[in-house]
């Protein structure tokens, strides 16, 4: 397997258009080794066919696309081998044990019998899959169809692992075992892994990089950090905790904290709660407001018992990415076709 930093999956301005839709509009994307890189949008906003010329399942109209070193137009079949791929529907022969379907996968891929074998032990294994694996699928829960299919996926021991909405209709401790199964493949094997889904609290808890897909383009890519900064409001929020011994112990923390440069806001805490909130702008002092606060503290003779930086929920992030979005959209002059009409599209 690759172990460089060299990004697995790169694309530059890939572009798929289906008559007049533009389903992936110039796409630039980046995914390294040993990352999990959420793709979030809605339903149609182009995440699968995006998945789709990835792996050389469909052609891009233009822009290019490298994927494990590999053109997925010139080399498919190669890119196939390289990549791991759970799609939204998995389809097993329910008739057959998990072990057999994973057979059945190995022979399509060339894998020798004796290699097999050892593969398809250590693959059940890593996906909590062994007590079950000479079991027919068609026993099996949805959340156990999709270990086995990960389990399908890593068969041929490959770089990348791309899975479209792995978790939709899995009940939440099975989500929690493939988020937590994600995480293992990626720390202990050095995988890349792109996720795709709508789901925006798994994304948050598993992804180390986000790129919020709407309309067949990359609006915002990066740490939830980074997204917040690029969609906030330039302020940034810590939650900071005293101990209290009644209202003058706390008009005096309010005194000190809303004298803080930077700071302005201060929200109270809320009853059986000693977290106050900051609201810092700009958001770049956070550091040092931070520092203000430990400091203030001694001078002041005050108890803290909690310092912390607040992210914003992805969701908040993602609204407002769209509703950007949105309103840029509108703000934008109708095209012209051809015959210096206005297009439709």
């Amino acid at each position: 397997m690759s172990r460089d930093d060299q990004p697995l999956i790169k694309t530059r301005r890939l572009t798929k258009r289906y008559g007049t839709l533009t389903a992936v509009d110039h796409l630039d994307l980046e995914v390294r080794p040993g990352e999990i890189f959420g793709l979030l949008g809605q339903n149609g906003a182009g995440k699968t066919t995006t998945i789709l010329m990835l792996l050389g399942l469909t052609e891009p109209t233009s822009g290019d696309a490298i994927v494990a070193g590999l053109d997925p137009v010139r080399h498919p079949r190669e890119v196939k081998r390289r990549v791991g791929y759970l799609p939204d529907a998995v389809g097993f022969y329910g008739g057959m044990t998990g072990r057999q379907n994973l057979r059945y996968t190995a022979r399509l891929n060339g894998i020798g019998r004796t290699e097999a074998e050892a593969s398809i032990a250590r693959v059940l294994d890593q996906v909590s899959l062994t007590d079950r694996a000479d079991d027919r699928v068609e026993t099996y829960s949805r959340g156990m169809k999709q270990r086995l299919g990960i389990a399908d996926a890593l068969v041929k021991d490959p770089d990348i692992l791309i899975l479209d909405e792995p978790t939709t209709a899995i009940d939440p401790i099975g989500v929690i075992e493939i988020l937590d199964l994600m995480r293992r493949l990626v720390e202990e094997h050095g995988l890349a892994i792109l996720l795709s889904s709508h789901l925006l609290n798994q994304v948050q808890s598993i992804c180390d990089r986000i790129g919020i897909f709407a309309a067949g383009r990359l609006i915002g890519e990066g740490t939830v950090t980074r997204l917040a900064s690029l969609f906030g409001d330039g302020s940034a929020t810590l939650e900071v905790g005293f101990e209290a011994a009644g209202p003058a112990d706390i008009a005096r923390i309010e005194a000190v904290l809303r004298g803080l440069p930077s700071v302005v806001a201060v929200t109270a805490p809320p009853p059986r709660s000693d977290a106050w909130r900051l609201s810092v702008r700009p958001a770049s002092d956070e550091g040092a407001v931070r520092q203000a606060v430990l400091a203030a503290a001694v001078e002041h003779g005050l108890r803290l018992t909690a310092l912390r930086p607040i992210v914003p929920s992805l969701d908040d992030i993602y609204r407002t990415a769209l509703q950007r979005r949105l309103a840029a959209d509108k703000e934008r002059p109708p095209a012209k076709d051809a015959k210096g009409g206005r297009s439709a599209a």
